[in-house]
């Protein structure tokens, strides 16, 4: 039985490692759950004696074939739910995660199956992050940031690298959301901000912006 706190860890772990493919170290654990070094030492150990995780101290940590499932999983009810939220409950992006959070940790796999063909078997989430499927598998999409883009050339939005309440809530401010077309029109040699074209409107970013941007060339 793996406990909540031990399906927060693998997920970290998940994210951090490219899909708990690549070494990850203690403290890069440790900022990412605002935690010290020392109680994340004393989790992998937990997880190692489990075989959830190849532990090897002052050498990082990456997943075993069993931790990147029960990872994958996590992550792929964090992600049905957060659909589930914003297509059948009429929450909006920024409002979906906190909760998302709770609503990953129930066990029922019945039920996550359920949800999962209840939506359509969802690729995406609100926030165009892949979800994971029954295998753990994702799906590859081509995308780059915004702020790698080139004046005139036309584009879509199809994910965010920050979804943070505030960031969100400036793109829905600006009529930005996943699928929205975008012209970049001029981009500055001195800071790299951008002037973009959304739905026959201008709008100045910065280069802090267009790099929290997903987009895919149309």
């Amino acid at each position: 039985m793996v406990t909540q706190s031990e399906e927060n860890y693998l997920k970290a772990i998940y994210h951090l490692g490219k899909q708990g493919s690549i070494s990850v170290s203690t403290n890069a654990i440790a900022e990412k759950m605002t935690t010290k070094a020392s109680s994340v030492t004393d989790m992998l150990k937990k997880l190692a004696e489990k075989e959830l995780v190849d532990y090897k101290k002052y050498q990082g940590v990456s997943l075993t074939k069993e931790g990147k499932i029960i990872a994958a999983n996590v992550v792929r009810k964090h992600r049905l739910w957060e659909v589930f939220l914003v297509e059948k409950l009429n929450f909006s992006w920024n409002e979906v995660h906190d909760i998302a959070e709770q609503l990953e940790h129930i066990k029922s796999q019945k039920l996550i199956n359920e949800l999962d063909a209840f939506l359509g078997l969802p690729t995406h989430d609100p926030h165009g992050d892949p979800i994971p499927d029954r295998e753990g598998n994702l799906q590859k999409s081509q995308k780059i940031f915004l702020s790698q883009v080139n004046p005139s050339v036309n584009c879509s939005c199809v994910g965010v690298k920050d979804s943070s309440d505030n960031f969100l809530k400036y793109l829905d401010k600006n009529s930005i959301a996943i699928g929205t077309a975008i012209q970049v029109l001029t981009k500055e040699a001195f800071d790299e901000s951008m002037t973009i074209k959304i739905n026959n409107s201008e709008l100045t970013i910065s280069k802090e912006i267009a790099s929290n941007m997903y987009v895919k060339i149309n």
